[in-house]
């Protein structure tokens, strides 16, 4: 089963993706963390960000694994958790998802990664590019300046300390720079789940995607049987 959560910025799509995965033993896929990944290697090569031929060289390159029952993100073997989340990663990965090439390169990467095994994945473009046919497509969203409350919340808890206003100008600008790229812009799949989580807690969030999995599979289940041939006799 391939579950894909999409959404903007801040709407909790990492946290609930995890828990969720967590949920049906499934292995969680964060595609930003791809594209930060990148981002990172380009940032500790000197890469120009507009140098679209060697970024999408980097992405081809990028040994990237996600390790099963952590939040462990491997690049090229060494453990890049920490490292990617730091704040001149976060604008740098903007830039950087923004290149056909790039995204291309994870797309492939992704397809590989679902085709392995039962992934919930999460990103920008899951359900509409890269799973167009996921059994469950999900589009998470809330309001912009929940999800950058957030976001600020997020990087105080990791000792870090930007100013509101930064934060949710980075939002917009994130939000801005996703919808209106080329290639693969954030839209909602056309027959994904949309969910507003402004006024939800984690756990009703949860308990809301878990519904339409378990609707999913219900269905699946009746159309099999439907399709099931009666023995003889």
């Amino acid at each position: 089963m391939i579950v894909a959560i999409d959404g903007p910025a801040g709407a909790g799509k990492s946290t609930i993706a995890r828990r969720v995965a967590a949920r049906l033993g499934a292995v969680y896929i964060d595609t930003g963390a791809m594209y930060r990944a990148v981002a990172l290697l380009a940032l500790r090569s000197d890469t120009d960000l507009a140098d679209a031929g060697r970024l999408e060289s980097l992405a081809r390159t990028a040994d990237i694994q996600f390790e099963a029952g952590t939040a462990r993100t491997l690049l090229n073997g060494e453990d890049v958790s920490e490292a990617i989340r730091k704040p001149e990663v976060s604008p740098a990965a903007s830039k950087v998802s923004a290149i056909p090439g790039v995204r291309r390169a994870l797309v492939e990467k992704q397809r590989q990664m679902g085709a392995a095994a039962s992934v919930v994945m999460e990103g920008r473009d899951i359900g509409t590019v890269v799973f167009p046919n996921a059994e469950v497509k999900i589009f998470l969203d809330a309001d912009p300046g929940v999800r950058a409350a957030r976001r600020l919340r997020e990087l105080q808890e990791k000792g870090q300390a930007p100013p509101a206003a930064e934060v949710a100008r980075e939002i917009r600008e994130r939000d801005h720079r996703d919808s209106t790229r080329a290639e693969s812009p954030l839209v909602p799949a056309p027959d994904a789940v949309r969910l507003d989580s402004t006024a939800l807690s984690l756990d009703q969030v949860e308990q809301a995607i878990l519904k339409v999995i378990e609707s999913h599979q219900s269905s699946a289940v009746s159309h099999q049987a439907r399709r099931q041939p009666l023995a003889d006799g």
